[in-house]
């Protein structure tokens, strides 16, 4: 059960919050002052059972003290999420993120918004609460960051949106607020809609401004989606493509990789420079392929050319999508024309296209259809035990369900 306090003597204030509690899975315990504690156990030794997991400072103490309280909460505590009630200015974001303030919120927000964010910092909470328990030694060890997924095809039409938005979302359920997806066809790319997201900011606001200097600043331009994960999306227009180079694709996601446990790259189609630039610090590719000819036949030129530049990653998982037994082409004829075997077949399904239009994936719903079976038995290729079951032993052959 979730646990919030706040500070404040503003009533106004802890009326908007007792609104927004009101209903929720929690508590909410209040301290009305205008004068924060010497530190933050002065406040957990007032508390009885478990520490709190959101502690929300709120309007009519000072700001700078409680960046400060902020700062030791992050540091002693770093598994109780801290939202500031204060204006947000340019100055006070980048303090904010500097000491670990997980959000800042309007003083005059409505009890809704207040309840999203409380939502969203819970999650926060959960998530680091997993990492810093003992067993999450798990985390996978790239060079002292996270795993960089790289959602591919050749050609496209294949439903590499759809993939690579249920990876994130399914990965999420195992990572709350540790993973992101970034939508890297910066053309055309359909990740917003695909998740019915919003986005204030977009992949050029992260690499040509303040944010490639300070990765603290690069979290307030991501987007929170409601199923706990954090999404970059694509340029609004097509135009803005030719301001990025590959080289600002490779400085964010070495940004992103020290932050998230996981990045899920959502690329374009085909093997261009922001492609080949997010391969050479992937460590795992997932190709998707559809069940026809251009799309297999692409897929096995994709190989040779990748190979030929040794940028395939270590880890490989090959997505067969739309499989469909009326196709004129067997599993066995996929297999043979790529020269490796498929890891996971999605059947060709009514749920994915609806859920795509709908913006919200089929693993966010708790779909039984066929392709969900197949999306969560990619999803458990990364869990961190993956490695170790037997079945990685044996390389098991794809079915069509």
């Amino acid at each position: 059960m979730s646990r919030y306090v706040l500070i404040t003597p503003n009533g106004d204030f802890e009326r908007l919050v007792r609104l927004a509690t009101a209903g929720m899975h929690g508590s909410l315990q209040v301290f009305q002052s205008d004068h924060l504690p010497d530190g933050p156990g002065d406040v957990l030794r007032q508390m009885v059972g478990e520490p709190p997991e959101v502690l929300i400072l709120g309007p009519g103490i000072s700001v700078d003290g409680s960046l400060k309280l902020a700062s030791v909460v992050d540091l002693q505590y770093p598994e109780i999420s801290v939202i500031l009630a204060a204006p947000s200015t340019p100055e006070t974001v980048l303090q904010a993120m500097r000491v670990g303030v997980r959000d800042l919120l309007d003083p005059g927000a409505d009890p809704d918004t207040i309840r999203v964010m409380l939502e969203r910092a819970s999650l926060a909470a959960a998530g680091r609460r997993r990492g810093l328990a003992p067993q999450a030694s798990e985390h996978v060890d790239n060079g002292g960051g996270g795993r960089i997924i790289a959602v591919m095809s050749p050609k496209g039409g294949v439903g590499k949106t759809t993939v690579a938005t249920n990876l994130a979302v399914g990965l999420g359920k195992t990572a709350p607020m540790s993973v992101v997806i970034v939508d890297l066809d910066l053309q055309f790319g359909d990740v917003a809609s695909g998740l019915l997201l919003e986005p204030e900011f977009t992949l050029t606001d992260a690499v040509l401004g303040a944010a490639s200097q300070d990765s603290m600043v690069l979290k307030t331009y991501l987007t929170v989606h409601p199923a706990g994960i954090y999404a970059l999306c694509a340029p609004r227009s097509p135009v803005e493509m030719d301001r990025i180079t590959a080289a600002h694709v490779s400085h964010l996601l070495e940004q992103l990789r020290q932050e998230f446990r996981y990045i899920v790259v959502d690329t374009a189609p085909g093997l261009g420079e922001h492609v080949l630039a997010t391969l050479e610090q992937a460590t795992d590719a997932v190709w998707i392929c559809g069940m026809d000819v251009p799309s297999i036949r692409g897929l096995r030129t994709g190989f040779q050319i990748l190979e030929e530049l040794a940028l395939v990653p270590e880890q490989r998982h090959i997505v067969l999508n739309m499989a469909d037994r009326r196709a004129g082409l067997s599993l066995q004829d996929v297999e043979a024309t790529i020269g490796a075997p498929v890891d996971v077949v999605l059947p060709r399904s009514k749920s994915l296209p609806f859920s795509t239009n709908k913006g919200v994936p089929v693993l966010q719903e708790g779909n039984r259809d066929p392709a969900s079976k197949g999306l969560r038995r990619l999803v458990d290729r990364f869990k961190p035990d993956w490695e170790a079951r037997p079945h990685k032993q044996l390389h098991r052959r794809a079915v069509f369900q």
